[in-house]
């Protein structure tokens, strides 16, 4: 399993036999998402950002608009692996992010060739999956827990969904805490996990990560009033960049949620749906920043990635 560790600011990387090497690369995957919410696009932009090369690969394609997802075709793991070893066989890899992998073919094609490159960092993130079949669903988490969380060194999840998924028995009079789900986590093999949307008193939110016997870094923002796509695709892609460029764990996270606050806060709504964050803001002028602030729907659209949600006793 790969490990990582705060001290660390060196991934195994040859960018020192020459300047030609360019930008530290990222294989990951993702699948598509045509209203550039999240998915590849959305990876592409924020690694880009961060100062990272993404080498972005397929695993499959999203139904959707900006209202929600309706649907999801994944490619075979054939096609998925033929794309990841003809890139990876070519460049150097310093870190992997795990998006959305759309079967648990892929999953454990992904969690094998996370073995083949065994010393190079696994990012893996999971969406809220609430939008698909319950029986896929089950699947899925199924396959990720056995296959792919021994290979993760950053597991990256809305508390919410991290604690439906890796605490269903929870039975407390409290809520689980970032230690609790970073100690189910490491149970199955996770050595840091970055759990976000915490809620606090006095519309702030913290986002923590953690093993389960301490708390290595937290960033707490002002809740923002709205639902947004992408969040948590915009912070995981972040931060596998910034381990990628070298930076340590627990400087790559505290940058990453910062960069992901300033998405948000500038963040647009490009159609009648949900906002998407700007992963561009900073090439924005100094008048066109902060133009007006979007606000969303009270209601929880399908497959919404959002950056504040209630806990409720749903099975997903």
């Amino acid at each position: 399993m790969t490990d990582i560790h705060p001290e660390i600011a060196d991934p195994e990387s040859p960018a020192d036999e020459g300047e030609s090497q360019g930008l530290a690369c990222v294989l990951c995957f993702n699948a598509n998402d045509p209203s550039g919410a999240g998915g590849l696009s959305g990876d592409v932009l924020a690694m880009g950002s961060v100062g990272a090369h993404t080498l972005p690969v397929v695993t499959g394609a999203y139904v959707r608009d900006t209202s929600g997802i309706q649907d999801f075709f994944p490619f075979d793991e054939e096609a998925v692996g033929d794309q990841a070893r003809g890139i990876a066989e070519d460049v150097p890899i310093q870190v992997i992010k795990v998006g959305f992998a759309g079967s648990p073919e892929n999953i454990a094609l992904i969690a094998e060739m996370a073995d083949d490159y065994d010393g190079v960092p696994v990012v893996a993130y999971m969406p809220n999956l609430s939008w698909w079949e319950d029986d896929k669903i089950d699947d899925y988490l199924d396959a990720f827990r056995e296959l792919l969380l021994p290979q993760t060194s950053v597991l990256v999840g809305h508390h919410s969904t991290l604690r439906r998924w890796l605490l269903p028995e929870w039975h407390g009079e409290r809520n689980p805490g970032p230690r609790d789900i970073a100690k189910a986590a490491s149970e199955l093999g996770v050595p840091y996990t970055l759990v976000t949307g915490l809620p606090l008193p006095e519309q702030h939110i913290d986002n923590v990560l953690a093993t389960p016997e301490t708390v290595i870094a937290n960033e707490k923002f002002e809740r923002i009033e709205a639902v947004f796509a992408g969040a948590g695709d915009t912070l995981s892609a972040a931060l596998a960049a910034l381990l990628a460029t070298g930076m340590d764990l627990a400087e790559a996270t505290t940058e990453a949620l910062a960069y992901l606050d300033r998405c948000l806060d500038e963040g647009f709504r490009p159609g009648m749906g949900q906002i998407i964050p700007d992963r561009l803001f900073w090439a924005l002028s100094d008048d066109e920043a902060g133009d007006g602030e979007e606000t969303g729907d009270d209601g929880l659209p399908p497959g919404a990635d959002y950056f504040e949600v209630p806990f409720n006793e749903t099975k997903h």
